[in-house]
């Protein structure tokens, strides 16, 4: 075991993904740490109306997120992984692409708003919180960094976004701020990550900002890969989100703030599935076109950490439940818990998921995965 132990330290590529998963799980470590320390003093301000209101805004928006993703992220990481003359390229194209499609959601959200029972105010709060999309097309200089296996500078990045808008979000708590104060805030957290994000990327790269240029053709072949990924991410926004658009129109904003009180424990701990898939998902890739035997085996053992990953995280938090809740919320959202122990199950599957649609792309098998996901 021992002498196994020291030829993964001293095995050069391993330390590299070792390193680079760890500068993911610190930042995610961190973020969820800070995240719930402030998100929970702000669900405790705010109480279970304001705080519904508020989750519902964002629910509301992440129903049609996908659209401004394009289902991207793998696809661009995958080509930079197997073309590195191609960088310049890709992300100029990628970048334009998501900017049109982050476009494209302020357009729907426009006319989607119209077939709801929201008001003025509760509208105003949804189109501030997805103005930032706009800013999160930036988030292809994080694609570059996964194909390099350079994540520390998107951990740099997302830390000094942290550490701003928490204090920011504080400095509202303090002075008591009205509920579109911290929708505002969303926006001002993309817009510090996008700098961030441009900042890390122009100091570590040879690449000039006048070559981010959209490619005709780079485009139509992205979204001939991706378009499956669009589709089944709307679906997975869709049943992910839908509950606390459809709690808001059905039983009113507390509701809402109970149940969305729930989600955002059960889903604080998806980063480290997410942190592993990303950081190894470049790795998963080379071994398919060195031994398609070896890709099987390590992809096997990528699913089984994902489903113990999956299950030691869900049984304390189903055993807890009720105490997490007390704790963290206090008395007023007292009917959270049940909602928890539930989230905290399924949560199981969705660390399967993740793991599988990482597969799919592999192969290039985006419209299986679309009809997996519907």
């Amino acid at each position: 075991m021992i002498s196994k132990l020291i030829a993964l330290i001293n095995h050069q590529g391993f330390m590299k993904y070792f390193k680079n998963t760890s500068w993911l799980f610190g930042e995610k470590i961190l973020r969820m740490v800070v995240g719930l320390f402030v998100g929970i003093w702000v669900a405790r301000y705010l109480g279970p109306e304001q705080f519904g209101l508020y989750s519902y805004s964002q629910s509301f928006v992440a129903l049609f997120a996908a659209i401004a993703t394009l289902g991207l992220d793998g696809i661009v990481v995958r080509e930079l992984v197997k073309d590195k003359s191609r960088r310049d390229e890709l992300i100029g194209t990628a970048f334009w692409l998501k900017v049109m499609g982050a476009f494209g959601v302020l357009l729907i959200l426009a006319v989607a708003v119209n077939f709801t029972s929201n008001d003025t105010y509760t509208n105003t709060l949804v189109f501030i919180i997805a103005s930032a999309t706009i800013f999160q097309s930036f988030n292809v200089v994080d694609m570059y960094f996964q194909a390099k296996v350079m994540s520390k500078f998107v951990v740099y990045a997302n830390i000094i976004s942290l550490f701003i808008s928490s204090l920011v979000k504080i400095s509202l708590l303090l002075n008591e701020a009205p509920l579109i104060a911290f929708a505002w805030v969303v926006l001002f957290d993309s817009i510090i990550l996008a700098i961030g994000f441009l900042y890390f990327f122009l100091k570590n790269s040879n690449f000039n900002i006048r070559d981010l240029k959209f490619n005709k053709s780079t485009a139509v072949d992205l979204l001939r890969d991706s378009w499956p990924l669009i589709l089944s991410g709307i679906v997975i926004s869709i049943y992910m989100k839908i509950d606390q658009v459809m709690i808001k129109e059905m039983l009113g904003n507390e509701a809402v703030g109970q149940y969305a009180a729930a989600v955002r424990i059960s889903e604080a701990w998806y980063f480290i599935p997410m942190a592993i898939g990303g950081s190894l998902f470049p790795a998963i890739v080379k071994y398919k076109d060195i031994s398609e035997d070896l890709f099987y085996k390590r992809f096997q053992y990528f699913l089984d950490l994902m489903f113990y990953i999956g299950l030691f995280i869900a049984i304390p938090i189903v055993i807890y439940s009720n105490f997490i809740v007390q704790v963290l919320y206090g008395s007023s959202y007292a009917d959270a818990a049940s909602v928890l122990e539930l989230h905290a199950i399924g949560g199981v599957f969705v660390v399967i998921a993740i793991a599988q649609g990482k597969f799919w792309v592999t192969f290039n098998l985006q419209k299986e995965l679309m009809w997996v996901t519907c």
